[in-house]
């Protein structure tokens, strides 16, 4: 959707995915290790849910200065505020899903 909206629908996004999705896998691994999100107990605990929002505020902006280092350029406060926004919401369903699942077994 994001690259669409730039008119990038083609192939011709990937590499520019890549300099998005990578900085944010390694910002979000640095970073949830320390709100505990791979515990067994916290990701299986509904009431716990809100840990992926505020891990992913801080490993938005730490995805996007490590972004900003690779392409040579600003790391722009709205980039970094709709990678967080999105990614943040997307995790949360994720997770709420996967709590979900896991309450029922």
């Amino acid at each position: 959707m994001g690259f669409a909206s730039h008119g990038e629908a083609n192939v011709s996004f990937i590499p520019r995915m890549i300099t998005t999705f990578f900085p944010l896998l390694v910002g979000w691994f640095l970073i949830t290790p320390w709100f505990g999100l791979f515990d067994e107990q916290v990701t299986s605990n509904p009431k716990l849910l809100w840990r992926v929002l505020l891990a992913m505020l801080f490993a938005a902006p730490l995805a996007s200065i490590l972004r900003s280092t690779l392409l040579h350029s600003a790391a722009l406060p709205i980039f970094t505020l709709i990678l967080g926004v999105t990614n943040g919401l997307g995790l949360l369903i994720w997770r709420a899903i996967y709590t979900f699942i896991a309450k029922r077994k």
